[in-house]
């Protein structure tokens, strides 16, 4: 907390005491790039994924397939460091940040700052980028985790100055390095509207380590290194990569035992996992968890809800509650995922502060086991008509193809003792992501891939009332909740009200908490400066052979 008898500079950069982060070790295969790195001109590298890409715009999209291709083409204020254990953010495009009062972040950039089109990268570029994301607000964007951002002015053409609706924010260093923060070209980004991937790539506005220097929607896309990047990462140790989009996960399986591409991220199921554990010729890379897997409920248009035909707010709540003491997460974990997913029984996950079991004290025998007799007890107290239609959609591309195990599994769980009747249906991931945030899913499944490692990353974003879910939970004494957990400095106190949000969202069932899992990449053990570590972002920079 600000205190008027310290001076009124308080550097930030970086220990933020109080804030409660993921210490845990990173993996890497050497020091090879990164900060420092001389480039070494190495051989071209390719990487293959399935996660598909939403938007090249950082105002349109907030998932990882997206965020994955800003981390190598944009800027961002403050990032991680390669290898880094805790987290915290350090100078990227800045040379400084701090609190110069509780309300005001202060942020000066480095001099002879450029985007990859010779522009000029100033202070009116960073309140561009951050005015737009709030004038844009898309629904599929990363505009939410800006709610506590009130405005920004440019006071020279280095300094800008954050101001907050809320003071003292803990998270505001940690927000500029998320998916809300890649700093875009004012001559090229309109200031009200997306612009599409194709104008982007022709204007070649970019600002981070690569630029793109050829482009195939979820197809292909080849990076070439930007000589003009003064950022925390250094010049990339190898100065091409491709990355190839893989419709089939077992094609790219297939493609990195052979050989024909160097590196896998995202996603291979567990079973391939396992099976590539044994090959002499791959390393199998795993980092500090903090990825999620959950199911969302539409307050709108679920069973009961508050525009369909019978609306009863008691009536879906108890089928919410119902749902969560039928299913079994630990069969789930060990059947569908071989137990590299693990249950995950609250929304912040383990090695979290305020991480804790209010879906198995809650819910089912309080165990972690299912209770049908509790449920129907639930559902008839509140006199749900018995078996709950329910439609539910999941997502074969963007979560892996282990997702149609996953959620068969949470189907037959529903179903086993004739409480709900399960409509099943998948959807590709372009429409998915368009779909979900239309009221079209009563319940749907998503995935979380942590923006930082800070445990309010798993509560604003989902349960502030303007939510990047766009569910319509609104529940006012969690909103102010999550506003004093963001001013609170003392780690103590901040995690007690990250239980107290917990408890209180745990009863609403806003969403379904199912599973937790780690970072795992797969490489040729000819490729060095893999690196899976708490900044939970892939880099290529660091990558070389």
């Amino acid at each position: 907390m600000f205190d008027a008898l310290t001076p009124r500079r308080r550097t930030v950069l970086l220990s933020l005491a109080g804030i409660p982060v993921l210490l845990t070790a990173c993996a890497q295969t050497s020091d090879t790039g990164g900060e420092g790195s001389d480039g070494g001109g190495g051989a071209a590298l390719s990487v293959g994924t399935t996660d598909k890409v939403t938007a090249l715009d950082p105002a349109a999209a907030y998932d990882n397939g997206s965020s994955t291709v800003w981390t190598q083409v944009y800027g961002y204020l403050l990032n991680t460091k390669v290898g880094s254990t805790d987290g915290v953010p350090e100078p990227d495009l800045a040379a400084s940040a701090e609190f110069t009062s509780p309300d005001v972040y202060t942020v000066t950039l480095q001099e002879g700052l450029t985007f990859a089109n010779g522009h000029a990268l100033t202070s009116e570029d960073v309140k561009h980028t951050f005015d737009r994301q709030l004038a844009i607000a898309d629904p599929n964007g990363p505009s939410s985790l800006l709610a506590n951002l009130d405005s920004v002015t440019v006071v020279d053409e280095l300094t800008v100055e954050f101001h907050l609706k809320e003071p003292n924010d803990q998270t505001f260093p940690y927000i500029l390095s998320s998916p809300a923060g890649p700093i875009v070209d004012s001559e090229v980004f309109p200031a009200d509207a997306v612009l599409p991937d194709d104008e982007i790539v022709a204007a070649d506005a970019f600002s981070g380590p690569y630029a793109i220097a050829s482009w195939k929607l979820n197809e292909l896309v080849s990076y070439q290194a930007f000589e003009g990047y003064k950022g925390l990462f250094g010049t990339p140790a190898t100065p091409n990569v491709t990355m190839t989009y893989y419709a089939d996960q077992n094609n790219m399986k297939l493609d990195i035992q052979q050989g024909n591409i160097d590196c896998v991220w995202r996603s291979l199921s567990a079973t391939d996992i396992e099976s590539l554990q044994g090959e002499d010729s791959l390393t199998v890379h795993e980092g500090p968890g903090g990825e999620i897997r959950y199911i969302v409920f539409n307050f709108d248009t679920m069973p009961h809800g508050t525009k369909t035909e019978d609306p009863d707010p008691k009536k879906a709540q108890a089928i919410r509650q119902a749902a969560a003491d039928l299913i079994d997460r630990a069969a789930i974990a060990s059947d569908v995922y071989k137990d590299t997913y693990t249950p995950l029984y609250s929304y912040i996950p383990d090695g979290l502060p305020g991480s804790g079991t209010q879906f198995q004290d809650m819910y089912g025998d309080g165990s972690g086991k299912p209770d049908a007799a509790k449920a129907r007890g639930r559902l008839e107290a509140a006199g749900v008509t018995i078996p709950v239609a329910l439609s539910l959609q999941y997502n074969p591309d963007h979560y892996g193809a282990s997702s149609g195990d996953e959620y068969a599994a949470v189907k037959a769980q529903l179903e086993a003792d004739g409480l709900f009747t399960v409509d099943l249906q998948s959807t590709e991931w372009v429409q998915y992501s368009e779909d979900r945030t239309a009221d079209v899913y009563p319940a749907y499944q998503l995935g979380w891939f942590p923006d930082y490692s800070d445990a309010d990353n798993y509560l604003s974003p989902f349960f502030i009332k303007d939510n990047f879910l766009v569910n319509h939970y609104d529940n006012p004494e969690v909103q102010a909740l999550i506003a004093q957990q963001r001013g609170t400095e003392d780690a103590a106190e901040r995690e007690a009200l990250f239980v107290q949000i917990q408890d209180l969202v745990a009863a609403d069932v806003s969403t379904l908490p199912l599973l937790q899992g780690a970072q795992i990449a797969v490489s040729t053990t000819e490729v060095q400066g893999v690196t899976l570590d708490s900044s939970f972002k892939f880099r290529l920079a660091p990558l070389a052979k």
